[in-house]
C-alpha cells in the first residue's frame, strides 16, 4: 500500500484556500482544509461606533459586501429596535438578488465550467463544445457571462452609489429613495441580462424553465429540443453526468439556511420572528425533516485553528477571534468550525433551496442525493429564481414611489445592548453578532458561508463539510487532481470572509 501527502493551492477561488489531503493507494483517506488569510476584521470592529460597522464589514469582501452591510444594518436594528419602512426592504432585497445574480453567473461560468477545457477531457466528445462554450475569455458563454454579470451590479450603484463597498443601509432604511430613474435604468439592466440568460444559459423562456418541478420533467425537457441541450445547463448538466459529478462530493447531509429577503410587508416585525421571501431552516440529514432555525445553536470551535485556545464551542455571544499562530501543531487554518446544534452541516444554493421547498432541487436530491453536480445546478436554478425577484421588486417599488425610504431613531443613537443580522449571501448563511458597551463595540463575530462549509476538525475531531465530502474518493493523478477542484468550486469558495499568506511547503497547483 503506498502513501502519501499532497498539498493542493487552489486556484479561481475568492481568496487564499490549500487542501492538505493524505492518499493510500490514491484513495483520500485524510483531508485538511487549510484557509491561509488571516485579516482580523473582528479585532478591527473593537472599540468603535456601532454605526462604524456600516463602513467597516463592507469591505471584508469584494463580492458580497452588500450582503455584509445587509447584516451588519440589521444587527444594529435589532439592537436599538429600529423599524423599517417598506420600501427600504424592497431595495436592500434587490440590491442583494444584484450581488447574489453577479456572483452566481461569474462562480458557473467563470470558476467552474472553465474545468471542463482541462486536457484530461480532450478525448472526450464533449470536448469541442466545452472549448466553445466555456473556454476562458475564448468560449461563448464565458464571455457572455462576463458581459452581462457586469452591468448587474449597476443596480446597486443607482440605489446605494458605488459597488463594492456601499454603506447605503442606515439603522431605519437607506439613503436614497426609488424613482422613476432608477426603476426604468434597474429594469432595461435586467432586461437585457434576462434575455441573455434565457439565450445561452436556460435556451427557454424563464418561466418555462422555472415550471420544471420534478427530475423526471427535467431530464425530459433536457432531451426534448436541441436547443435545451445546448444550452449552458443542458451542456454543464451533460459534462457533469459524464465525468461522474453526480456520484461525488456530497460530505455532511445536514443543511442550514437562514431565509432570504425580508418580506416587506412584515417590515415591522424584528429578527427572528419577521417573514421572509425564503425560508429558514434547518435539514436534518438523519431524520430527513426540515426544524425550526434557532440561531442560539450555532457555535464556534477553534481546537484545531489558529486562534487562542478555548474548550468545546461557543456562540458567538462568547465568542473570541484572537490570532495564535502555532504551525507546528496539529492546528492547521485560520477558520473557525462553527456548528449547528453541534453538528457538521453545509449551507449554500443547494441547502437554501431544499429548505425553501423548491420541488425540482428536492426531486433530484432524493433522487440522488446532495452532489457536486446538483449543487452547482441548484445555483443556477436560483438565479433564474432571482432574476425573476428582481423585476417583482421593481414592479412593486413604482406602484409605491410615494413610500418613505427611511424612519430614523428617535434619538439618533444605537444603545447598548447585543444583536444579530442574518442574510443569506450569495454562499449561504451570513451572520454578523455585536455586543455594545458604554457606547463602543464590545464584541463582534462574523460567522460566514465559507467558514460553514470549509471548516476545520472541531473539538469532537469531526471533519468540517468539505473535508468529509474529499474523503473516501479515488484520485486519478495526485499531481493534477482535477476531481477535488471538480467538488470544491461547486461551493463557490470565499477564504477572503472567512479567514496574509502563509507560507505552507511545496503545493501541487490546480490547472489554472
Amino acid at each position: 500500500m503506498s502513501r502519501r501527502t499532497i498539498q493542493i493551492e487552489m486556484n479561481r477561488v475568492e481568496g487564499d484556500l490549500d487542501f492538505q489531503l493524505d492518499l493510500e493507494d490514491n484513495v483520500v483517506v485524510d483531508a485538511r482544509c487549510i484557509g491561509t488569510l488571516y485579516r482580523g476584521f473582528e479585532q478591527i470592529m473593537l472599540g468603535r461606533k456601532p454605526t462604524d460597522s456600516l463602513v467597516i464589514t463592507p469591505r471584508i469582501c469584494g463580492i458580497c459586501g452588500t450582503a455584509q452591510l445587509n447584516a451588519a444594518v440589521l444587527a444594529l436594528e435589532q439592537v436599538g429596535r429600529i423599524p423599517v419602512p417598506p420600501n427600504a426592504v424592497r431595495i436592500r432585497n434587490l440590491c442583494l438578488m444584484a450581488e447574489t445574480v453577479q456572483s452566481d453567473l461569474r462562480q458557473s461560468f467563470l470558476f467552474f465550467t472553465a474545468d471542463f477545457c482541462h486536457p484530461k477531457y480532450q478525448n472526450r466528445s464533449f470536448y469541442p463544445k466545452a472549448l466553445a462554450a466555456f473556454q476562458p475569455f475564448k468560449g461563448s458563454v464565458h464571455r457572455g457571462a462576463l458581459e452581462n454579470s457586469r452591468h448587474i451590479v449597476e443596480i446597486v450603484a443607482l440605489f446605494g452609489g458605488q459597488w463594492p463597498h456601499s454603506s447605503y443601509m442606515l439603522p431605519g432604511g437607506v439613503t436614497t429613495s426609488a424613482n422613476s430613474r432608477h426603476i426604468l435604468d434597474s429594469l432595461s439592466i435586467l432586461n437585457r441580462l434576462t434575455r441573455w440568460f434565457e439565450q445561452s444559459v436556460t435556451g427557454a423562456d424563464l418561466d418555462a424553465w422555472l415550471d420544471l418541478q420534478s427530475a423526471e420533467q427535467f431530464f425530459a425537457w433536457l432531451s426534448e429540443k436541441a436547443a435545451h441541450a445546448d444550452s449552458a445547463i443542458g451542456l454543464f448538466t451533460l459534462i457533469s453526468r459524464e465525468v461522474g459529478l453526480h456520484r461525488l462530493g456530497f460530505g455532511t447531509p445536514h443543511m442550514l439556511s437562514y431565509g432570504a429577503y425580508d418580506d416587506p410587508l412584515d417590515a415591522d416585525t424584528f429578527p427572528p420572528h419577521n417573514k421572509r421571501l425564503f425560508k429558514a431552516g434547518f435539514l436534518n440529514g438523519e431524520t430527513g425533516d426540515i426544524e425550526p432555525f434557532d440561531q442560539a445553536g450555532i457555535t464556534e470551535h477553534v481546537r484545531h485553528a489558529w486562534f487562542q485556545q478555548y474548550p468545546g464551542g461557543r456562540h458567538p455571544f462568547q465568542g473570541e477571534t484572537v490570532p495564535d499562530y502555532q504551525p507546528h501543531s496539529d492546528r492547521y487554518t485560520w477558520c473557525k468550525a462553527p456548528r449547528y446544534q453541534d453538528k457538521v452541516v453545509q449551507t449554500g444554493p443547494l441547502a437554501d433551496a431544499l429548505i425553501d421547498g423548491d420541488a425540482l432541487i428536492v426531486s433530484l436530491y432524493r433522487a440522488e442525493g446532495g452532489n457536486a453536480w446538483l449543487r452547482q445546478f441548484a445555483r443556477l436554478r436560483r438565479t433564474a429564481k432571482l432574476l425573476r425577484g428582481m423585476r417583482e421588486t421593481l414592479l412593486e417599488l413604482a406602484a409605491n414611489l410615494d413610500e418613505p425610504h427611511m424612519l430614523a431613531p428617535a434619538d439618533g443613537d444605537i444603545p447598548d445592548g447585543e444583536g444579530f443580522g442574518l442574510v443569506t449571501a450569495a454562499r449561504g448563511g451570513l451572520g454578523h453578532w455585536l455586543q455594545i458597551s458604554d457606547g463602543a463595540i464590545s464584541r463582534y463575530q462574523v460567522v460566514t458561508p465559507t467558514a460553514w462549509n470549509a471548516s476545520p476538525k472541531d473539538s469532537a475531531g469531526r471533519h468540517g463539510h468539505w473535508e468529509s465530502s474529499l474523503i473516501g474518493m479515488r484520485v486519478d493523478d495526485p499531481d493534477d487532481p482535477l476531481e477535488i477542484g471538480h467538488i470544491i468550486r461547486s461551493h463557490d469558495p470565499c477564504l477572503v470572509c472567512t479567514v496574509h499568506i502563509l507560507d505552507t511547503g511545496k503545493r501541487v497547483t490546480l490547472w489554472p
